[in-house]
């Protein structure tokens, strides 16, 4: 195995707007993961189909507006 020394540290300037978290956004969160759950529970259950579980999930996405929702598929 060969170890290569770095030499220069190039940095990319990423400009990030922060945003506060309110007590509305972390209600939003929990409620979000805690219907996930349900859900997956229903679907391991064998009441729901996948793609009933993905349609539904895409709801909850857009109704609970989790972090990171725009990375999700």
């Amino acid at each position: 195995m060969q170890v290569k020394q770095i030499t220069e540290l190039t940095t990319t300037h990423v400009d990030v707007k922060r945003r506060p978290i309110t007590e509305e956004k972390l209600q939003g969160e929990y409620d979000y993961y805690r219907s996930l759950k349900l859900l997956r529970k229903m679907l391991n259950a064998g009441l729901i189909t996948k793609e009933e579980f993905v349609k539904i999930d895409r709801r909850n996405r857009q109704s609970f507006s989790p972090f990171g929702v725009e990375l999700m598929p």
